[in-house]
């Protein structure tokens, strides 16, 4: 199957009863400025792009969420706990956008498609959630170019801070990409 627009994406998430369960449940919480984003979507992208019949697993499934009123980490633990109820054995990982900033040491975010935007890698810079009819929303920041011509490379932010570079190049080595998804392309970054 080829994927050529932001539609096309829509598509191929609203046909896949599992993702569209779990988007479900994260909806269920009624979290402010609430996406799923990142490996979610993007290994979705991948594994169709790759002819894979079996989904790839997932190491988390990425819930976000905008609330600078309570930027609680227990209240996080809460919210994977109320997702662990609703659907067992995945591997929810909630966080509030509204004080991630802090993990890379930059300035705070102004919503959850900000935080997205400032994601290491353009091709995980993606969330979808759902409408008021259960419709998939997609945000993709950075575009949608990249995920779908398999092409892992740094987001702006990423480029223009030498410490944050070095992140993202730490990211490639862990992650591994290319063992899962061979045909995709991986830019680094110099660090000099």
């Amino acid at each position: 199957m080829t994927i050529h627009s932001e539609k096309d994406i829509i598509r191929l998430i609203e046909a896949d009863t599992w993702m569209m369960d779990i988007l479900k449940a994260a909806k269920s919480l009624n979290l402010p400025d609430w996406w799923i984003c990142a490996g979610f979507v993007r290994a979705k992208i991948w594994d169709t792009l790759h002819g894979f019949k079996q989904r790839t697993e997932l190491s988390d499934i990425d819930v976000i969420y905008f609330d600078p009123e309570h930027p609680d980490e227990h209240q996080e633990k809460r919210y994977e706990e109320k997702l662990r109820s609703l659907l067992p054995h995945l591997p929810w990982s909630v966080k509030n956008e509204a004080r991630m900033h802090a993990v890379n040491h930059i300035a705070p975010y102004t919503s959850s498609v900000d935080a997205i935007s400032k994601f290491p890698e353009t091709a995980t810079a993606l969330g979808v959630k759902l409408d008021v009819n259960d419709r998939v929303i997609l945000t993709a920041p950075l575009g949608i170019q990249d995920v779908i011509q398999m092409e892992v490379k740094p987001s702006p932010q990423f480029i223009k801070d030498k410490s944050l570079a070095s992140i993202y190049e730490q990211r490639l080595m862990k992650k591994n990409w290319k063992k899962t998804w061979p045909k995709i392309k991986v830019s680094h970054v110099s660090l000099t």
